[in-house]
């Protein structure tokens, strides 16, 4: 993803007023300004917002794996404080894949599109090596209300929305180290839509907001300190961790993504003396349908917190905006 999301930045594209946030950026989503050339009444303020996500299975529930992947795919469009309205279905599955298998697969995507009240508007099926799942979501939203990574500013308070350690898990889990039923949560936690968190999120001013997906907590929050031109810090003891994750994080059950995390972006990541390197393993390991980490000015704090519990999506403040340092991410 990094290399594809370098190649998009560098790349000479033609430069159109109508594109708000486009590949030169590294926001979750793309969104463009709609006009009247585009049947748009005058005078109205519509933006479309345009996100694709797909990958192999994460878990051996074909029915968990569609769900959680379309719920992945529409939280980018969450994450930039818009509405999914429509979805199209990409597919992928070896020729000899069950007939069965696939149906639960595409029978868990499209029950998790009912939920988050977006169309289903067709899609494209593939023959390939192995299966792959996911879906191309778009959205709306008032131009004047895009979050983006790049709003954040020194004072603001940080939140989490779901646990983190799903790169633990899922690995765990293909590797018979996971008992059932807690697979089976982890399952429920990652296919549970950011629809709550962000319909929170609208009640206040967020400034940045982003779902902790591929690039792991310290990969995306890292978008953000950079987008932002500020430092992220975060209090470990704060960061909420999903039941057994830190204990498959201590016996080396981790996906590779937090080595090639770290790899990535070590450098600009300090880590006080103390915390926990198994901690600090999951914070650069990869998550699977992620929640949301909402960026809020000091003084609309307590606002949201509020909103995410009348939503019923756990309050996890953990951590806080400072000017830009040395480094892009704090982690004491």
């Amino acid at each position: 993803m990094g290399q594809l999301a370098q190649v998009l930045r560098e790349a000479n594209l033609t430069t159109d007023e109508r594109l708000l946030v486009g590949p030169q950026s590294v926001d979750d989503a793309g969104v463009v300004l709609l006009g009247e050339q585009d049947g748009v009444l005058p005078g109205s303020r519509v933006a479309l917002v345009q996100t694709v996500d797909y990958f192999p299975p994460v878990l051996d529930d074909p029915y968990a794996y569609g769900a959680v992947a379309a719920a992945n795919a529409l939280s980018d469009v969450y994450a930039m404080g818009a509405r999914p309205i429509s979805a199209l279905n990409l597919a992928g599955f070896p020729k000899d894949f069950e007939p069965e298998w696939i149906a639960e697969i595409f029978r868990g995507g499209f029950d998790k599109l009912r939920e988050a009240d977006t169309v289903l508007a067709g899609g494209h099926t593939v023959q390939g090596l192995e299966p792959m799942f996911g879906f191309s979501v778009t959205g709306v939203v008032d131009p004047g209300r895009v979050i983006t990574n790049s709003g954040a500013q020194a004072g603001d308070r940080l939140y989490l929305t779901k646990p983190l350690g799903m790169g633990s898990l899922t690995t765990g889990g293909k590797r018979g180290k996971v008992p059932l039923d807690l697979m089976r949560r982890a399952a429920e936690s990652m296919a549970t839509l950011n629809r709550a968190g962000a319909n929170a999120m609208a009640e206040v001013n967020a400034r940045a907001c982003t779902d902790v997906t591929g690039f792991g907590l310290m990969g995306h929050a890292c978008n953000i300190a950079r987008a932002s031109k500020v430092t992220l810090s975060f209090d470990a003891a704060s960061l909420p961790i999903f039941e057994g994750a830190l204990e498959l994080a201590r016996a080396g059950v981790v996906s590779g993504g937090s080595a090639r995390g770290k790899a990535a972006i070590g450098d600009v990541v300090r880590v006080a003396d103390g915390v926990d390197p198994d901690l600090v393993r999951i914070t650069f390991d990869a998550e699977t349908s992620g929640g949301l980490l909402i960026c809020v000015p000091a003084e609309e704090a307590e606002t949201l917190e509020k909103a995410l519990q009348a939503q019923d999506v756990p309050v996890h403040p953990v951590g806080e905006v400072l000017p830009a340092g040395d480094h892009s991410i704090l982690l004491s």
